[in-house]
């Protein structure tokens, strides 16, 4: 890896550090008194979905390709790694071991999930898949509402809370960069030369099915990630929550902050997941709201907000230094 890659690495890390120090002063001193709890479930949340906006952007921006059935895949994590937990509480497991296998079970399962639902969809392109994607995140559903093991059509409740805002937030950033450093990859600009001309891609002999469901497989993982905290967060769950509504809602952050644009997808994700908080007292209007906005990104920044633009910290600090130099 290059010299001047490693240092923009730890610049960039730097600043999370002191991004997360002023998160926890503002979260530990009380300044936010009573409503300090209600602040940091809004933040917790935020950070699970930025995991499953920023996979998603892995199908739609990167590879090109709609998913509108991401929701079946965390839920498929969500409830894997709680039968996990569950089957683990009583066995002396330490907390973060367990969370960290919560994760890992999560993630997997979805994983398997992405392959087996990839390897026979992917051939199809377009609005077919999009359609396929749909399906299979309803077949997930109605199974998970016919299992015992999950609850069957009721609440499966009783999980061990692991998930907390200090532990998502690490998570969340652990799983940003392993997906920045894909699309960075080989493997990445692979995937970005098949989004650009299929066909050029497969005369060149680049085996295209390969790395179209190794992408999927990879967003998959990372939903089933996001399923583990949310699981372990909200501590009860229901099928239905994991509906196309929710699949649809991550898309629709997907393309306003701005499809290839991991910068876009983090803070889309963040402003969503405030927006509902913010506007509780119009909470049955919020797809509406959704879908003017949709419209109108769709209008105006047909790429959305940010496009493909990525913020980098020490590019700033490079700006800010040039810029110092001029005066």
């Amino acid at each position: 890896m290059p010299k001047k890659i490693k240092i923009n690495y730890v610049i960039n890390f730097i600043g999370l550090l002191l991004l997360f120090a002023a998160l926890y002063a503002l979260f530990e001193t009380g300044i936010f008194g009573t409503r300090t709890d209600y602040f940091k479930g809004i933040a917790t949340t935020a950070c699970y979905t930025i995991i499953m906006v920023t996979s998603l952007n892995l199908l739609v921006g990167i590879m090109g390709e709609f998913s509108l059935g991401h929701a079946g895949f965390m839920s498929v994590g969500a409830y894997a790694s709680a039968i996990l937990t569950n089957a683990l509480a009583e066995k002396g497991v330490p907390t973060f071991l367990l969370f960290l296998l919560a994760l890992l079970a999560g993630g997997i399962a979805a994983g398997i999930t992405g392959v087996l639902v990839g390897i026979p969809t992917l051939k199809l392109r377009g609005d077919y898949l999009a359609i396929v994607t749909v399906a299979f995140a309803e077949i997930i559903r109605v199974a998970f509402t016919n299992f015992e093991i999950t609850g069957g059509g009721r609440t499966m409740s009783g999980i061990t809370k692991l998930s907390n805002f200090y532990w998502a937030f690490w998570v969340m950033v652990v799983c940003v960069t392993i997906m920045y450093m894909f699309i960075r990859s080989r493997f990445g600009r692979t995937v970005k030369a098949i989004r650009e001309d299929y066909i050029a891609a497969a005369a060149s002999g680049v085996n295209v099915t390969f790395y179209k469901v190794m992408t999927f497989t990879v967003s998959a993982f990372f939903a089933g990630v996001a399923g583990a905290i949310y699981a372990h967060y909200m501590t009860a769950m229901i099928p239905t929550s994991f509906n196309f509504m929710y699949s649809a809602e991550f898309l629709t952050e997907v393309i306003i902050g701005g499809t290839g644009s991991m910068t876009g997808s983090i803070i889309g994700a963040t402003f969503l997941s405030a927006l509902p908080e913010a506007m509780r007292a119009f909470a049955k209007y919020r797809m509406l709201g959704y879908s003017v906005v949709l419209v109108l990104i769709m209008i105006f920044r047909p790429g959305g907000i940010f496009g493909r633009w990525e913020f980098s910290l020490s590019k700033v600090l490079r700006r800010i230094a040039g810029k110092g130099d001029k005066e």
